[in-house]
């Protein structure tokens, strides 16, 4: 079911990337998407608490447990930040004339983040985990350098691009942040041991 959230999540991020670089408004199709990942993240919630009161797991199949309980909520924040990234080209309308290259390469960076978190996740992959906290690195810092230019900018700023843009990078700064939960949920799966958050 994790797995199927997984698959999910992925195509739901990559269909509101895709509609703000295309322009178009996706929304509707992204919050049923969004639904369904809310909906799964319940049912492996409450799988989870049915095995633990069921069968009293202990050590690594606990963890497992534990594991697959925050990365379902994971994937379902994906589907929420997807949610709102498509819901950008409906509240700012036309942004074609927008330079959407930090926004690009923002997305392609968490598109990648997640498919190698799902597949940490799947294959119980501690090295493939360990780079995603790296690759977050990339995300923060696209975001940030474009924060920072757009408070710098002085005289006519084309504010709904700039507004536009910052709003998705954040969003996928988010989504990134949860990629890297996803990779420390793997190592504390094969572990036993939590990474510490910066």
């Amino acid at each position: 079911m994790t797995l199927d959230m997984a698959r999910l999540s992925d195509n739901t991020v990559s269909k509101a990337i895709n509609a703000y670089r295309e322009g178009k408004d996706a929304a509707g199709e992204i919050f049923r998407m969004s639904e369904e990942l809310r909906i799964l993240q319940d049912e492996v919630s409450e799988l989870a608490v049915e095995l633990i009161a069921r069968y009293q797991p202990v050590a690594s199949d606990l963890r497992f447990i534990k594991s697959c309980m925050e990365t379902a909520y994971g994937f379902s924040r994906f589907g929420r930040y997807a949610l709102d990234i498509s819901e950008v080209v409906g509240v700012f309308g036309d942004l074609s004339m927008c330079d959407k290259s930090a926004v690009e390469a923002a997305g392609a960076q968490a598109k990648e983040m997640i498919q190698i978190g799902i597949k940490a996740f799947a294959e119980r992959d501690v090295s493939s985990a360990k780079k995603l906290d790296e690759m977050d690195s990339v995300v923060d810092k696209i975001y940030l350098d474009f924060l920072q230019g757009a408070a710098a900018q002085r005289g006519e700023v084309k504010i709904r691009c700039t507004a536009s843009a910052l709003l998705i990078l954040r969003f996928l700064e988010r989504i990134a942040d949860h990629a890297t939960y996803i990779g420390e949920s793997v190592l504390y799966i094969v572990t036993g041991e939590r990474s510490s958050r910066r």
